[in-house]
């Protein structure tokens, strides 16, 4: 008996692309993968009523959700309004409490309504903030990946990461982390599956790893 077809859908991280995960490539006779992008927050919307936007864009049933980073987050968002065979979340985090002590800082200081985002169209200013340091002599490979630059999009992203709520991990979600995030350098311990020498950017730089890995873990 021919096995279904397990729909996957990707979610980018923050001001990104679905290009991100242009070098996944997963068994075509058992795998269909189809790739979220980021559309522009309405007036006021929660976290909570962006996903419910999101899961419409979903076409069918028992599904794979893997998002990276703030599309981690998004992910265990969206995962509550939709059966999912799986959620998987790489190089984001758990719950609030993994977030960076500069985040929680900023979420009592409000200091993240003072961010430059209109200056964010510089590719290099946005790339530093969305992917950390390790891009500095890479501006131009992220050009291409980093498209999203919309302020309107960029002050709701950052808000709903500084803000989120989320006390405990996704008790069904999987993990992946590099030991080397810079983003979020706490999320590593737990229940998570942990990538040597793997930065914040590794589903770009690691993707062997995850062509890999991501049909075992999916299939398990």
């Amino acid at each position: 008996m021919k096995q279904d077809i397990i729909h996957v859908y990707f979610m980018p991280g923050m001001a990104a692309n679905p290009s991100i995960f242009e070098y996944i490539k997963l068994p075509e006779d058992q795998f269909e993968m189809h790739w979220l992008e980021w559309v522009l927050p309405l007036d006021n919307e929660t976290l909570e009523g962006y996903a419910k936007r999101m899961v419409k864009k979903i076409e069918h049933k028992n599904i794979v959700l893997l998002g990276v980073s703030f599309g981690g987050i998004l992910v265990q968002e969206m995962s509550k309004f939709i059966d999912c065979k799986k959620v998987i979340v790489v190089s984001s985090v758990k719950s609030k409490h993994e977030l960076p002590k500069r985040m929680k800082v900023a979420k009592f200081t409000k200091a993240y309504k003072l961010l430059p985002t209109q200056l964010m169209s510089n590719v290099e200013l946005l790339a530093k903030y969305a992917l950390g340091n390790t891009v500095k002599k890479r501006v131009e490979l992220y050009k291409k990946y980093l498209s999203v630059n919309d302020k309107k999009y960029l002050d709701w992203a950052i808000e709903q990461v500084i803000t989120w709520k989320q006390e405990k991990p996704h008790p069904n979600a999987i993990y992946i982390h590099g030991n080397k995030d810079m983003v979020f350098n706490h999320s590593c311990s737990g229940d998570c599956i942990v990538i040597e020498g793997g930065t914040h950017i590794m589903i770009i730089n690691k993707y062997k790893w995850f062509n890999e890995n991501l049909p075992n873990l999916i299939l398990n």
